[in-house]
């Protein structure tokens, strides 16, 4: 479970073992916003301490590193590449899943607040899955082996258009609050 939770940290967003994910990632088009850059830290819902390090590891791509514990517990480094792109009024990240969660890409959403803050959001799997049944989405329900899930298919312009829709905005739920590490 704890691989689970280091997935949250940015999208690669787990809630109750549950996954919204999609074919294809965001392009990496748009760079990020220069505060998400830099250390940051958590503790969960059992008190455990982590951190992440967010770097530039190329033209408008960033790699994440987490660490559970503390930074120099390098047993527990996991390393993320995502894109980002800013749609509407909200930021977006995507990352490629490893094989054993489907291979495919998660899209979560993401804010920097004004109390030096990093929110990280995920997509609702059961809201997700209505808007399937209402014909707003075109995907597929999966199983994986951490629960129910669903596969995206619709084209990313179309997803966008729906999430940038404040009447959709309860479609994200919380997974993740950071604090800035340092000044």
């Amino acid at each position: 479970m704890k691989a689970w939770r280091l997935v949250v940290v940015l999208s690669l967003l787990l809630l109750s073992g549950c996954l919204v994910t999609f074919n294809d990632p965001i392009p990496a088009n748009e760079a990020a916003p220069i505060p998400l850059l830099g250390e940051w830290s958590r503790k969960d819902e059992w008190g455990e301490q982590f951190y992440l390090d967010i770097t530039r590891a190329g033209s408008n791509l960033y790699e994440a590193r987490t660490y559970e514990g503390s930074p120099d517990n390098l047993d527990s480094l996991q390393r993320y590449g995502f894109t980002v792109a800013h749609h509407g009024r909200r930021w977006y990240l995507s990352a490629g899943l490893p094989q054993r969660l489907g291979g495919n890409f998660a899209i979560a959403g993401f804010e920097l607040t004004a109390d030096n803050e990093l929110v990280v959001y995920t997509l609702d799997v059961e809201r997700v899955l209505q808007e399937l049944e209402a014909g707003r989405l075109q995907g597929t329900p999966v199983d994986t082996p951490q629960g129910e899930g669903v596969l995206i298919s619709s084209p990313l312009d179309v997803v966008f258009a729906y999430l940038d829709d404040q009447a959709n905005s309860d479609v994200f739920i919380e997974v993740a609050r950071y604090q800035r590490v340092g000044p």
